[in-house]
Formats: structure tokens, C-alpha cells, sequence
């Protein structure tokens, strides 16, 4: 079995990359987000996780030990397919993925292709009592639910919640928006953009 691969990048497609391994060429499937951290001709180190089956021997590859840990993790969900799981880590990081399963942020999920509402709900039960051991990258450990939001934060989190959205749902788009704006975001700009951000 394969683990790591530690070659020149010989060329960045569409979901995939060719690393010459002393004149050998590894097709290694990957998320968008490990395939922008390589550099085209230069020398870089892949995790690799290697799957056999009767017609095929594909290799999947991550630039970190968290990204690797994620993907055997949700390749054990029902309908989650190497595929689908590349698509989640390349619309979320472990970091956001961890923060989303714990606030239930069904709408960060279905940003992946092919995850929609349904699979989407899926991730969330099957995952949530699992997702605050993950790792969620290099140096971090596993991230704590997010804290409690304050100043105008903390009013349009209540005023999403008076008008009917869950609060895990709620927070988590709150804690996007004042991520985006700042910390001096009026109360009426974080209640529009949190609107936004749960309409998605």
C-alpha cells in the first residue's frame, strides 16, 4: 500500500495532479484545496490514501494528516463516495467542517457538489458525535464549540433566533458574517448578512 508520495509536480488538473516519483507518474486524485498548495514543477509530499478495487487502483492525495483523517471519515457514511468527500474538504475546511457539523450548519454542507439537503442531514447525526475528536489541521487541536456571541453579534444572533431560525444554525452564520465585516459591523448589516448567509 501506498502512503506518501514525495515527487515533482508534473502537472495540476481539474481534481488531479501527476507526481513524478524518479521517472514513475502517480495519478492522485485531490481536493481543490490541497491541489492550490502545489507547487507546478517543484517538489512536494503527499499523504496518500490508496483504494483497490476489481477495475481499478486509485490514489487519493492531502497535503495535511487532518485532510487524510476526514476524508476516511466521511467515506464511511452511507452515500459519501471518494468523490463526494474530495468535494466537501474542497468547499470546507477541517476547521469549517468541524465548526459546521457541531452548530448543525446544514447550508455549509450542501455548498459541496454533490451533497444535498438530505445527505446533508445525514453527515450532520451520523458525524456530530464524532467530529469534536477530528483533527483540524496542522498544530490544532480539536476545535470547542464557538463561544458565545457579544455586542451586535449577540443581538442578531437573537433576533435570527425570534424569527424562527435554530440557534446552531444561526450562530454559525452570525460567526461567518462577523468574520467577514468585523467586529464593528452595525446590528441592521449583521441581521441582513445573516439572513443571507441562512438563505443559501
Amino acid at each position: 500500500m501506498i502512503a506518501k508520495l514525495t515527487g515533482r509536480i508534473e502537472g495540476v488538473e481539474d481534481g488531479r495532479c501527476v507526481v513524478d516519483v524518479n521517472g514513475v507518474g502517480y495519478l492522485v486524485q485531490a481536493s481543490t484545496r490541497t491541489l492550490a498548495t502545489l507547487p507546478s514543477g517543484g517538489i512536494a509530499m503527499l499523504l496518500i490514501e490508496m483504494q483497490v478495487r476489481e477495475d481499478a487502483i486509485t490514489l487519493y492525495g492531502f497535503a495535511d494528516s487532518a485532510e487524510r483523517e476526514w476524508f476516511r471519515l466521511l467515506t464511511t457514511v452511507q452515500g459519501v463516495g471518494a468523490k463526494v468527500a474530495l468535494g466537501v474538504l474542497s468547499a470546507l475546511s477541517p476547521r469549517e467542517l468541524v465548526a459546521a457539523i457541531q452548530a448543525g450548519d446544514r447550508g455549509a454542507l450542501t455548498r459541496a457538489p454533490g451533497v444535498g439537503p438530505k445527505l446533508a442531514i445525514r453527515l450532520l447525526t451520523e458525524l456530530r458525535e464524532k467530529a469534536g475528536a477530528m483533527p483540524t489541521g496542522p498544530g490544532f487541536s480539536p476545535v470547542l464549540p464557538p463561544p458565545a456571541a457579544k455586542g451586535a453579534a449577540g443581538d442578531a444572533l437573537s433576533a435570527l433566533v425570534n424569527l424562527g431560525y435554530r440557534r446552531p444554525e444561526a450562530q454559525a452564520a452570525i460567526g461567518r458574517v462577523a468574520e467577514r465585516l468585523g467586529e464593528d459591523a452595525g446590528l441592521d448589516q449583521m441581521i441582513r448578512e445573516g439572513l443571507k448567509e441562512l438563505a443559501r
